[in-house]
């Protein structure tokens, strides 16, 4: 199987988002996982899921954890707690963040996740 050849020019790998379906823009929602996660399951990062427990790293909420309320595949973005802020109204209204800002310290682990961990896990002890 080739690879598709990409461009390097920013307003094209822009377009390239954008255009994208939405099961490929699952793939891009993917954060990395904290250290201890990592030698517990074996990876590196996983696709963000509502209820996971996050720490954002960059940003002005940096250095806060809190749990993720909403995943947006369309715009590619995830909401957390306590990532919110005051509109001028007095609402609290939760600010947008992209996955590569965050970290994933806690996992909500259903039955289905489960498989999907020990499946990759598995994948990549065979190809080592």
């Amino acid at each position: 199987m080739t690879k598709k050849p990409s461009s390097k020019s920013p307003r094209k790998q822009r377009k390239r988002i954008y255009k994208s379906p939405l099961h490929t823009r699952k793939r891009l929602l993917r954060c990395q996982l904290d250290e201890f996660l990592r030698e517990d399951h074996g990876l590196r990062s996983l696709v963000v899921k509502k209820g996971d427990l996050v720490r954002i790293m960059r940003g002005q909420f940096r250095d806060t954890e809190g749990k993720v309320v909403k995943v947006d595949y369309r715009n590619v973005r995830v909401y957390v707690e306590s990532g919110t802020t005051t509109k001028a109204d007095g609402k609290e209204v939760q600010i947008p963040l992209h996955p590569s800002n965050l970290k994933i310290t806690q996992l909500e682990l259903d039955d289905e996740r489960k498989k999907l961990i020990e499946s990759k896990a598995v994948k990549i002890a065979e190809s080592e």
